[in-house]
Order: C-alpha cells, then sequence, then structure tokens
C-alpha cells in the first residue's frame, strides 16, 4: 500500500528540522529584529576592548531580552516554521536551493 500524500504529508517535520533547521531560521531573523542592540553591544565591546564583561553589561542584557524575546514567542516559531515549510517546498519543486539574505554588520 502506497503511503499518503498531500498537504498533511508535506507538513510534517523531521527532528533536524524541528531542533536545527527552523531555530537557525529564528536565531538569524531574531538577529535582523534585534540588529540595533546587536549594533550596540558590537561598538561597546570594540570601545571597551577586555573589560567589556564589566562595561558593556547594559547592552549585552538587552540585547539577550530581545533575542530570547523572540525565541520563547510561539507566533514567532510559527512564522518561522511556515517560512521553513515554503523554503522546502519550493525546493522540493525545482531543486534549487534559496539563501537567505542576511544583514550584514560589523560583527
Amino acid at each position: 500500500m502506497e503511503p499518503p500524500s498531500g498537504a498533511a504529508e508535506n507538513s510534517k517535520l523531521r527532528h533536524v528540522e524541528k531542533d536545527v533547521l527552523i531555530p537557525q531560521i529564528m536565531r538569524d531573523r531574531a538577529k535582523e529584529l534585534c540588529s540595533d542592540k546587536v549594533r550596540a553591544f558590537t561598538k561597546c565591546c570594540k570601545e571597551t576592548g577586555f573589560l567589556m564583561v564589566v562595561k558593556c553589561r547594559e547592552e549585552n542584557t538587552a540585547l539577550k531580552d530581545c533575542l530570547v524575546g523572540y525565541y520563547s514567542d510561539p507566533s514567532f516559531y510559527e512564522e518561522c516554521k511556515a517560512e521553513y515549510l515554503k523554503q522546502r517546498e519550493e525546493y522540493r519543486a525545482t531543486g534549487i536551493k534559496k539563501k537567505r539574505q542576511k544583514i550584514t554588520s560589523n560583527i
């Protein structure tokens, strides 16, 4: 007997997709959405050198709070999951992997 095909089969996720690929999209998008805090923390670190652990606490906390806010948001996960499923569907249809555009920063 043939396995069922259709939308239900196409939306099933493998372990690596749930635990690696979708979280990678989440990290990339969260970094883009928190880019102002990434820049502030990077600037502070460059200006203070070895004392960054002490002097950049405020920037580090703001950055972590922003990133964790996105990582722990179930609706953000669902958005990233939908983005991944769309990419996967396009890849399966064309055989061409689409690369995500990333914001370039001086990190």
